[in-house]
């Protein structure tokens, strides 16, 4: 058996931080790192921000939720979670987030295999300096969001 070993220090864009959708998302293993298998991001979600309801079609994805809350939209339905709820989504099933607090909500999130999404992230936001700041808030870019989309498997779905 020839068995791949993790290492403590990632390599790649491990520790790199790219700002989208009032999210700063900041990657803690990439595709690289796992032999494709999966991508670990950190994301810390600003008040009142979040992702648009969207469809994966080639990655599944899961959330754990370590700091504030969050709404999660799964297949239609609405649910509150803090510190410690999970979600795990399969390819195909309807989903988005949102912070619905006043301050920083921060979570883990993990999609596999991996690749797609962190590529998604790096063409569809915008990197930054600083992970612990949100940078000011503008309007996104949506021509540029829904291009990125459908170029990793991603549908953007009207909100609900």
């Amino acid at each position: 058996m020839n068995a791949h070993i993790a290492t403590a220090a990632p390599a790649s864009k491990a520790g790199s931080t790219i700002h989208l959708l009032g999210t700063l998302v900041t990657f803690r293993a990439t595709a690289a790192d796992t032999e494709g298998s999966f991508s670990l991001v950190e994301a810390k979600t600003a008040p009142g921000q979040g992702t648009p309801p969207h469809i994966q079609r080639d990655d599944a994805e899961a959330f754990f939720v370590l700091e504030g809350e969050f709404e999660f939209m799964v297949a239609g339905k609405v649910t509150r979670g803090g510190p410690g709820t999970f979600h795990y989504i399969p390819r195909g099933v309807p989903h988005g987030f949102s912070n619905p607090g006043d301050t920083q909500a921060r979570m883990l999130i993990i999609n596999l295999p991996g690749g797609l999404h962190e590529n998604f992230f790096v063409e569809a936001g915008d990197p930054v300096a600083d992970a612990a700041n949100f940078p000011p808030m503008s309007p996104p870019d949506i021509p540029r969001l829904v291009a990125a989309a459908g170029r990793y498997g991603i549908e953007m779905l009207p909100p609900a």
